[in-house]
């Protein structure tokens, strides 16, 4: 999950594999609480892992639940069976509105069968989302619930710690126009007090109409069958009590489904695939979302599918513009948004004012970023209408996402854009709420052309801090880090335990350097959390001794190595981008590279650092040997017949003698940044 300001997204060439989708948001949340308010035990399985899941876990357990994690994605709920064994909390529910509106409703109606007092707040975008219907349906029941900021608005409290009777005999009436889930708050408490028939009567138009089915058969699955009158009229049968399942399965979220739907639909098919699949969420689904299929293949996607399974291929091109009522796919239908920018003519979304009450306002967001891609969009209260824009009109934008998730998803698809321009997503991490690695999800199906995949070449002589510099650097940005020296020093640690001598005189026989390109060739790294890891091993420790170094320095003047190595260290130019270190990185690895950082400091200076960093790990070293060594090593690397070490003639000059690694990372950074066409976004 990335944890970056922002992450840069190159042009994007073509999609093909096979994505599993996390379990859905709406229906995870909602099995949550079912679990918790049941008796006895749930196993709940595929449980989406993301912030506002968190946040539910976190509530139910303050209230008393044992939650126990079974894996990864799997908890053990033991529900309170309607009984309230905490009378008193307070609950941090982040930007969860599938936690705050069921959880205030739910523990308003217990709080005064019971006796209690429980406030629920949020973070400042919770604050401005209304809540107001919801409670004005909680106080014609009895319900003591108090506002403590801005009328209408969270944070609340409900519950004055003495049990009350509850108004049951008369039809709550609550607005269904604004949010779905006011309505799905009350059918999901409302069980929990069914001493007699209790009766929901919808005032206005019901949006998001699929939620409310979801919340049904969900409710179904815990013993309470909810009879319904249209979409205007619903009873809770006296004496409904909810039964645990014993165990339930969540299905793969069919909104985050919709990105990978388009993505399939708008980009060319990777060579070697047929196009995108996705797994665990199909055709028989129970989420409303899933009718984003029907929408897309009126674009002009090729859609087929299972129960569990759905295969997207890009059909019609380019993409046809369709005018479309969005009330039945409220989230899922932003992706259309950014799929009208791939369309011939003009795509008008309606019947969407839900998205004004959302993470954020959508309708106003999505407008103002779709602009900036250059395209022509009008908006009103309940609609949004988008023109994209022409070949060259399109520009490179930096996309604000507003601390919601689904703006941070639709837009990525942006970067398959015609002109080939990059894009920036800012905030990147906002996605946690639903689809915490969405990002490695996406850059697991699509190519983009290696030319166009950024690398940033940090070159140096040895101890100078460019590994440093680079695995920072590299955090900062979201990409991938090579450390070519690494690589090198990992030979002389194979050749050692394969028994391969690397004197001096031993590297003359033809022999053994074919046999040092053999090893080469095949070494299995990877570069995961600033470890180094062969195959299965961490060998971070092993390969930065001093004898690996001097191994490395030697190993590296064989051409069977380097042209071994040359293949292996292209190969980490992967998508969003690379950060390699070195000391032919930006002259011989990738002369392409769009920055390159020459990284000095005087030999004085790398031999204090290397004695202060070999004395904090207790070993034994004088400055004066280190300072010989590092003289001779640089004497070596300067002069040797292929690939010497040098600046690029386009590098950039950093002298970090004196500069601490936070003000050398932000030197970096700023030049990065003043290349990017994303400046004073």
């Amino acid at each position: 999950m990335y944890a970056i300001p922002f992450l840069d997204l190159p042009p994007l060439r073509s999609a093909g594999g096979t994505v599993t989708l996390p379990g859905s948001k709406s229906i995870s949340n909602r099995v949550l609480l079912l679990a918790a308010l049941s008796a006895g035990e749930t196993t709940v399985h595929d449980l989406l892992d993301s912030d506002d899941t968190r946040v539910m876990l976190t509530g139910l357990a303050q209230l008393g639940c044992g939650i126990e994690h079974l894996g990864a994605h799997t908890v053990q709920v033991r529900g309170l069976g309607g009984a309230l064994p905490v009378r008193s909390a307070a609950l941090f529910l982040g930007n969860a509105g599938t936690a705050m509106r069921p959880l205030t409703a739910a523990l308003a109606l217990l709080a005064t069968q019971l006796g209690g007092q429980f406030e629920l707040s949020g973070i400042a975008r919770m604050h401005e989302r209304p809540i107001g219907d919801l409670v004005d349906a909680l106080r014609q029941l009895g319900c003591p619930v108090d506002y403590l900021g801005q009328d209408g608005y969270p944070p609340l409290r409900v519950g004055h710690g003495q049990p009350a009777a509850l108004a049951l005999d008369t039809p709550i009436r609550v607005r269904g126009d604004v949010s779905s889930q006011f309505l799905t708050a009350l059918l999901l408490a409302l069980p929990l007090v069914a001493t007699r028939d209790i009766t929901l009567e919808v005032v206005g138009e019901l949006i998001s109409k699929p939620y409310i089915d979801i919340t049904l058969k969900l409710l179904a699955q815990f013993g309470v069958q909810v009879q319904r009158d249209g979409w205007q009229r619903f009873t809770i049968p006296q004496g409904s009590r909810y039964t645990s399942p014993g165990s339930i399965h969540i299905e793969g979220d069919a909104s985050s489904a919709s990105y990978f739907i388009a993505l399939g639909a708008l980009a060319p098919a990777s060579a070697g695939t047929d196009g995108i699949t996705i797994q665990g969420v199909g055709l028989d689904s129970i989420q409303g979302d899933i009718r984003f299929v029907e929408a897309a293949q009126a674009m002009g996607a090729d859609i087929s599918g299972s129960a569990n399974a759905l295969h997207i291929r890009r059909g019609a091109w380019p993409l046809q513009a369709i005018d479309l009522d969005c009330n039945h796919i409220p989230d899922a239908a932003m992706t259309l948004a950014v799929m009208a920018l791939y369309a011939q003519g003009t795509t008008t979304l309606r019947n969407i004012a839900s998205w004004r009450v959302k993470e954020t306002d959508r309708i106003a967001a999505m407008a103002c970023e779709l602009r900036k891609l250059g395209a022509t969009v009008e908006e009103g209260h309940d609609f949004i209408r988008v023109t994209p824009p022409t070949t060259d009109g399109w520009r490179a934008a930096s996309i604000h996402t507003y601390d919601d998730h689904r703006v941070a998803m639709c837009f990525s698809l942006a970067a398959f854009n015609p002109a080939r321009v990059p894009l920036r997503i800012e905030d990147p991490k906002c996605v946690a709420k639903t689809f915490p690695d969405y990002f490695e999800a996406l850059f697991g199906v699509v190519q983009a052309n290696a030319a166009d995949i950024p690398v940033l070449c940090i070159d140096g002589p040895t101890a100078s801090g460019k590994g440093t510099l680079a695995h920072r650097v590299a955090e900062q940005l979201g990409y991938a880090v090579l450390d070519s020296g690494a690589l090198y020093r990992l030979v002389g640690l194979a050749a050692e335990r394969a028994g391969i001598t690397t004197d001096a005189a031993s590297l003359q026989d033809p022999a053994v350097a074919t046999r040092l390109g053999e090893l080469a060739a095949g070494l299995p790294v990877r570069f995961a959390a600033g470890r180094i890891w062969l195959a299965d091993e961490d060998v971070t420790t092993a390969v930065r001794s001093e004898a690996a170094g001097m191994a490395a320095s030697r190993v590296s003047v064989l051409p069977e190595v380097r042209q071994a190595l040359l293949q292996l260290q292209h190969s980490f130019r992967r998508l969003p981008g690379l950060v390699a270190d070195g000391r032919d990185m930006g002259t011989v690895i990738f002369p392409d590279a769009p920055l390159k950082i020459f990284l000095t400091a005087s030999a004085e200076k790398r031999a204090q650092r290397r004695y202060e960093q070999l004395i904090s790990q207790g070993g034994t070293a004088t400055l004066i040997d280190l300072l010989a060594d590092l003289q001779a090593r640089d004497a070596r690397d300067t002069s040797r017949q292929h690939a010497p070490l040098q600046a690029a003639q386009d590098a950039l000059q950093l002298d970090n003698s004196d500069l601490g690694i936070e003000a050398s990372v932000q030197q970096v950074l700023a030049h990065w940044q003043a290349q990017r066409p994303f400046a004073g976004a």
